[in-house]
């Protein structure tokens, strides 16, 4: 019982310590806390009533990209696919009989939609036969029907088509539309690129949106017609902004925030509710410096001037990258290291307890067994 006493003793004076030297130390790190300020007001670091302009937004994997296609027509040179519909209209070919019925003089007609077969051949009626023009633009279209009119050939009913001397043929697709749309929600892969669908793939990382749109546009050139697209971010999912909380010992929790340009302090201990229960109010963004230097960025944080008193001077604009640590109360990290210290030894003296109990008990009821008698466990 002593020795437990004078455990608790010592660990009391330990704790008793740690907190007077926290609270000495927050007096001190309170001066060094309003001296760094002071020397930040005179700075001219962005913050909440002096926002500056963020430079020009490079997008990089995973950002997703609104990506929607101004005009999509096909290209004069695209040639004609079987599902196509194409308009052709046909002059000065197989004359009407006075006699001919509605029918017949429909069926001596062309002038109408004519839908290009899974065989790549439009079929012209039966006065005229088919003809094959998949792969063809429309003027080529033009000159093969005007040939193929001009010549007589035997079909396979023994009909004879064609030998019309000027046939005068206009042939123009029914729908000018590209093969796909393009629009929508666009990934950026991790290898940089966006999927345009059946146009492929094009490199978009690091590229401005001025620069994004010059690219997709120059892509879709050979299967659009003057291709024109309009392209803006719908996630900022590239830049973020750390928060990382003290644990007090017990770990550090890291939480990330997408970065869109006008995040504040508070805004972004708003995002994670405010302050933990182990957090302290000690609190600094550390900024990462440029490659190849190793000299620390950090600004302290007032928070108590921030919320209570309003004053934006510490509440300053984040920056992609920015890191705020809030560390952990004192009183709670000096628990959780007394914790971490006397757990262990608490643990053995359990165990040795334990184990003189159990020898203890095991020796009484062994000498109150054989007492008495010649009495005995039978």
């Amino acid at each position: 019982m002593k020795s437990t006493a004078r455990h608790r003793a010592i660990a009391s004076l330990c704790l008793a310590t740690l907190c007077l030297a926290g609270t000495l130390g927050s007096g001190c790190h309170k001066t060094a806390l309003l001296d760094a300020v002071e020397e930040s007001s005179l700075s001219d670091i962005p913050r909440e009533l002096s926002m500056a302009s963020i430079p020009v937004y490079r997008v990089a994997p995973p950002d997703i990209l609104l990506i929607e296609l101004v005009r999509s027509i096909r290209p004069s040179n695209d040639g004609i696919r079987a599902g196509d519909y194409v308009i052709i209209r046909a002059a000065n070919l197989e004359p009407y009989d006075p006699e001919d019925e509605e029918v017949q003089k429909a069926l001596k007609t062309v002038n109408g939609e004519y839908l290009v077969q899974a065989d790549g051949t439009v079929d012209l009626g039966p006065w005229y036969g088919s003809v094959r023009i998949e792969g063809q633009t429309a003027s080529q279209v033009e000159l093969t029907l005007a040939s193929y009119l001009r010549t007589e050939h035997q079909g396979e009913d023994g009909r004879t088509y064609g030998g019309y001397q000027k046939p005068i043929v206009s042939v123009s697709l029914a729908d000018v539309g590209a093969r796909q749309i393009v629009a929508g929600e666009h990934l950026i892969r991790p290898d940089g690129t966006v999927s345009l669908g059946i146009y492929g793939s094009v490199y978009v990382a690091g590229m401005t949106l001025d620069e994004v749109k010059q690219a997709v546009e120059q892509h879709l050139g050979d299967s659009v017609h003057d291709a024109e697209v309009a392209v803006d971010v719908l996630a900022y999912n590239s830049k973020k902004i750390y928060l990382i909380t003290d644990g007090g010992g017990v770990g550090e929790q890291v939480v990330t925030l997408p970065f869109t340009g006008g995040e504040t302090v508070l805004d972004a201990l708003a995002n994670i509710n405010g302050l933990s229960p182990v957090s302290s109010k000690q609190m600094w963004i550390a900024r990462p410096a440029p490659n190849g230097t190793d000299v620390a960025q950090t600004m302290p944080i007032d928070w108590r001037a921030i919320t209570q008193d309003g004053v934006t001077t510490t509440n300053y604009q984040l920056m992609p990258g920015d890191r705020i640590y809030i560390k952990a109360d004192c009183w709670v990290a000096s628990d959780n290291f007394i914790a971490k210290v006397t757990q262990p030894f608490s643990r053995i003296f359990g165990f040795i307890i334990l184990g003189n109990g159990t020898v203890r008990t095991l020796q009484q009821g062994g000498n109150s067994g054989t007492g008495g008698g010649g009495g005995g466990f039978f």
